[in-house]
């Protein structure tokens, strides 16, 4: 008789933004569904995002002290590097003492570390990999790697071919399984009764986007003009500027530095206005959201404008270069916003590129490592 596979206890690891949180938990939570009994442990890196939001959504997580590398102070990679084997050290504790079936990397600075002795000890190891152009470390980790989940076709390029297993990104629950209606979205937005009236939806994720902010408040007479709804999601460091830029703005708008209900702000938006962080595209892509990118340019290896275009190429969203944006964002924000015809287009590109059911299906490739 074949012994069912279980997974008894699994550790993921990784962290530092939303990007790389949302995908983690939503691991976590099919794991759980799958085997209830199971016991998942995180490892995030101490002082990073993950050290709150993992155990907000009912995970235990443990810190390691663990960086990023200085490319402008190179003094401070000896203390970099100092700390990174302290984390080793720190993380082969943790592994030995408990024992996981499996091991996730996620990305983030703890996910170097975690995978890496979890590797020479003979754990079996899943990369999951979120954006079109792989970091650094993830292309070293996959060498020893048992399994590398992506979310882009062609990336044998980065990774070995035969590890490879094309699973799209998880997404939030709340987004995938997307069922409020627009007049319970606008009620919660403050919103008048008009369900129908056009929305544009802007964020410049977790931590906000000071480009994309800089280029929705220079430009409020018009957005007001438009006669458009406007939901703009400031992050922490702008949120008192909007506020004081948008005293005496006549037009309908919701402001905030954080949207603890995306599912209802997604549900409102005709066109979404976001950076393009590997979450965020799986999301717009799941939902078939027309959406204008402005990619960050201040990420590793430039990630995110790789995303936009990979997403750009094909017709499945508009890729405005960050430098660019306080000139155009608006203005063709608002054109995009009245094009019914094509609205309907991007949402219909968009939607080919999304991958469903992506932590389940990750899942079932942590199920065969074991």
């Amino acid at each position: 008789m074949t012994k069912t596979k279980t997974i008894r206890r699994a550790i993921i690891s990784g962290g530092g933004t939303g990007g790389h949180i949302f995908p983690a938990i939503s691991i976590a939570n099919a794991l759980r569904r799958r085997y209830p009994e199971v016991e998942i442990l995180f490892i995030g890196a101490e002082g990073r995002m993950e050290m709150q939001r993992v155990p907000a959504a009912g995970y235990p997580i443990v810190g390691l002290p663990v960086e990023g590398l200085q490319r402008k102070q190179i003094w401070r990679n000896i203390g970099v590097i100092k700390n990174y084997l302290l984390s080793l050290y720190k993380a082969k504790r943790i592994i030995k003492d408990f024992a996981p079936d499996v091991v996730v990397g996620v990305g983030g600075y703890a996910s170097a570390p975690t995978l890496k002795v979890a590797q020479m000890l003979g754990v079996p190891t899943l990369i999951q990999e979120q954006n079109s152009y792989a970091g650094v470390t993830n292309k070293y980790l996959s060498r020893e790697a048992s399994r590398i989940c992506v979310a882009y076709p062609g990336m044998e390029r980065f990774f070995p071919a035969d590890r490879i297993v094309l699973t799209g990104n998880p997404i939030r629950p709340e987004i995938e399984f997307l069922t409020e209606d627009r007049g319970v979205a606008g009620q919660y937005f403050g919103f008048s009764g008009d369900e129908a009236k056009p929305t544009v939806l802007v964020v410049g994720g977790s931590l906000g986007a000071k480009t994309i902010n800089e280029s929705i408040g220079m430009h409020l007479g018009e957005w007001s003009a438009s006669g458009l709804r406007l939901i703009w999601q400031t992050g922490r460091g702008y949120e008192s500027e909007a506020k004081r830029l948008l005293e005496g703005y006549t037009g309908e708008v919701y402001c905030s530095a954080f949207i603890d209900r995306m599912d209802y702000a997604y549900q409102l938006a005709d066109l979404v206005v976001s950076r393009a962080g590997a979450s965020s595209i799986s999301e717009l892509c799941h939902l078939g959201k027309p959406t204008i990118l402005v990619p960050s340019p201040n990420v590793a290896e430039d990630h995110q404008t790789k995303n936009a275009l990979a997403l750009s190429e094909r017709g499945a969203a508009i890729l405005i270069p960050d430098a660019e944006a306080r000139g155009r964002l608006t203005a063709e924000a608002i054109a995009l916003a009245g094009d019914t015809a094509q609205l309907a287009q991007l949402s219909a590109n968009i939607k080919l590129l999304a991958e469903g059911r992506s932590a389940d299906r990750i899942v079932d490739e942590l199920v065969l490592l074991v």
